[in-house]
């Protein structure tokens, strides 16, 4: 173990001199002109923005903290969880129940109840129950995915309505699947892990017809129970998970298109609750998620007034109890559901005034969910919440400066007709940024905005006996919404052709300060949601940076984070501090013409604040470390192998409520594409 430790601490050291050494020798050579940004798979994503042909003005990256992981990444590193490659994006964590294969994703510090707002393919993922864990998990299988865009911060056009920012899971579309100058393909993947990963399989088809594409995909994965860093079984951490989706794709002449999805998932897995007094509770589970969609755009070629997008969806979860570890468990048979229905309109329009060049996003969205179920035990039933917004967001770009002005109006409304219970709200949202291009390569901005979080059914309907012989919850139908209001002020950098004529540099760090009003949390001795009075306040530094020359390449995500915010209490929910410091390195090399790759990853977690039953306590710091090697044999076909927490440590997963982390385990895989 100290030998593991030692070596632990001599590769961060050393991954650590390595990229910080990469980035100070492309700052040397900055005077060396850049190149356009261009978007490759595993870089830092610094999106140039769409202004069409009216703007001469190069702007190469966005000012806001904005990250994408692609889905070259998502192969290697969150295949069998996605939780690995969100907790190595700066800003991002999530809270982890070992026998929950759902993802709870926490951005700088906040997590659950609509605080972050989920979503598969532009569709909220509006699933919550209340109980000792993440207070909403969302449902998507990684072998569907296609990229997971991620936004930190307040959000003023679509997508809008978390407190701190939103992630969006994009599946695979007929792009992914096809080869270019191709009009049929064939994508596949198998895998196998040990220490109870198992086997996983996918295969996908599609082809394009005229202006017609379709695509289809089917997805299995079968884990048992793994063992942590010690060799000790964590009980219930398997899952037999199948999984679908279909997408078809109309042309309509050229500046149309309609696109019509859906996303199939059902997963059975156990969940283990310790009891009180010795002895655990186990339920078997069978999770069912579905996500159809319907996405529309207009943008004709002539007019640049127009750039029209609708997204309607349709989203049904529901999580059933189907066995145990005793007949006479008290809630064997239990169904709670969420179904959400929605849509979003907005337009673009852009367009020249003298030297100022203009990009209008202005529209609505509307939300609406409903819940039931079966002996739900204290989460609302037959209650419903309508959620609605108008925005509009303008970017001016004047020479070198570029100023983005947004404003939304969020308003709500919860109902429960059994209780006569109604609370609804409103509130305007602004926005603004200041950017200015120091240089080609060179973008710092300013950013003070504000944003809002409506108090969700379950904190609102709370009721029912949460354990036998407990006390009865309370629902609060007097909740007012969250409101933050905060400043970030930001760095971009994007540079080409430094050291060499393939290099690239990209690093966006900004230091972020929100503050908050009326926080909503657990009052446990009164057994019911409250607002805190009072402001709380959550402060940090996001750092995401990588130096890619070709043969090899280096980057580091750093996260630093402080917290006032006031504790979510065990027993309603979970804990949802940042470690104070968590620290991604990787470098790699590519051999053999580039068809070898082979690389490292490690990852620092700091101590940082816990919550249980008992209270807060501070939590361990550990390290992990994960080699891995891919072989490119030709472009249809490759072969990959990594493993995993390499050094076998016995660790606990910072924001986890239940099981200790997975110990040394080694994967196998390969994707073929015809």
């Amino acid at each position: 173990m100290q030998q593991s430790s030692n070596l632990s601490r001599f590769l961060k050291i050393g991954l650590g001199s390595t990229a910080i050494s990469l980035i100070v020798m492309a700052g040397a050579a900055q005077a060396q002109q850049a190149k356009p940004a261009t978007e490759n798979a595993g870089e830092v994503q610094l999106n140039t923005i769409n202004i069409k042909s009216v703007n001469p003005q190069e702007i190469t990256s966005r000012p806001a903290p904005v990250s994408t992981i692609s889905k070259t990444e998502i192969k290697l590193n969150g295949r069998e969880k996605l939780d690995t490659v969100l907790r190595s994006t700066p800003g991002v964590f999530t809270s982890i129940n070992g026998s929950n294969p759902g993802v709870a994703v926490n951005i700088r510090g906040f997590e659950g109840s609509g605080r972050v707002n989920m979503m598969i393919d532009g569709a909220p993922q509006n699933f919550r129950t209340t109980a000792h864990d993440a207070q909403g998990y969302s449902y998507i299988d990684p072998n569907l995915l296609s990229s997971v865009d991620i936004t930190r911060g307040a959000i003023t056009t679509e997508g809008g309505s978390g407190l701190a920012g939103s992630v969006n899971f994009k599946t695979l579309g007929v792009d992914d699947v096809i080869m270019d100058g191709k009009d049929k393909g064939v994508l596949g993947r198998v895998s196998w892990g040990s220490n109870g990963v198992g086997f996983s399989e996918m295969l996908a088809g599609a082809a394009r017809i005229n202006e017609i594409g379709i695509v289809a995909a089917l997805s299995r994965r079968d884990s048992n129970d793994y063992k942590n860093g010690a060799g000790e079984i964590v009980e219930k951490t398997g899952q037999e998970l199948t999984s679908g989706l279909f997408k078809t794709e109309f042309g309509f002449a050229e500046d149309h298109k309609l696109t019509l999805g859906g996303v199939i998932y059902n997963n059975k897995y156990g969940t283990w609750q310790p009891g009180y007094s010795g002895g655990a509770t186990v339920y078997d589970l069978f999770m069912q998620n579905r996500t159809f969609t319907a996405n529309y755009k207009y943008n004709p070629t002539e007019n640049d007034l127009v750039d029209l997008a609708v997204n309607t969806y349709f989203n049904s979860t529901k999580l059933s109890y189907v066995g145990g570890n005793s007949p006479k468990l008290p809630s064997l048979g239990r169904e709670i559901k969420t179904e959400s229905v929605g849509l979003s309109v907005s337009n673009t329009s852009r367009f020249t005034v003298n030297d100022l060049f203009i990009d209008w996003k202005y529209g609505a969205e509307y939300n609406h969910d409903n819940t039931g179920g079966v002996n739900v035990g204290v989460n609302p039933i037959d209650s419903t919440s309508d959620r609605s917004a108008v925005f509009t967001e303008v970017e001016w770009a004047y020479d070198k400066l570029q100023v983005l002005t947004g404003l939304r109006y969020d308003y709500y409304n919860l109902e429960n007709d059994a209780d006569n219970v109604k609370n609804s709200d409103g509130r305007l949202n602004p926005k603004v940024t200041v950017a200015y291009n120091v240089t080609d390569w060179l973008q710092p901005y300013v950013t003070y905005a504000h944003s809002m979080r409506a108090p969700t059914l379950q904190e609102t309907l709370l009721g029912g006996i949460a354990h036998a012989g407990g006390g009865r919850m309370k629902g609060n139908p007097n909740l007012v919404p969250e409101k933050q209001r905060g400043w970030e002020f930001g760095l971009n950098v994007a540079q080409d052709g430094i050291l060499n004529t393939e290099d690239k540099l990209r690093i966006k760090a900004n230091y972020f300060t929100m503050r908050v009003e009326d926080y909503i949390t657990a009052a446990f001795t009164q057994n019911q949601f409250v607002n805190v009075e009072g402001t709380s306040e959550v402060r940090g530094f996001e750092l995401e940076a990588r130096y890619d020359a070709g043969f090899a390449y280096g980057g580091i995500g750093y996260t630093h984070s402080k917290s006032d915010l006031p504790a979510q209490q065990a027993g309603l929910g979970s804990g949802q501090y940042l470690p104070e410091d968590i620290v991604s390195l990787s470098a790699g090399a590519r051999f053999l013409d580039r068809k070898l790759e082979t690389g490292i990853l490690y990852q620092h977690v700091s101590s940082g604040q816990g919550v249980d039953y008992a209270g807060t306590y501070k939590s361990p710091s550990y390290d992990l470390v994960d080699i891995f090697a891919t072989y490119k044999f030709n472009e249809n076909v490759d072969l990959s192998f990594k493993v995993t927490n390499l050094f076998d440590e016995k660790y606990t997963p910072a924001l986890s409520t239940y099981g200790s982390g997975q110990g040394r385990t080694f994967v196998v895989a390969t994707q073929f594409q015809f």
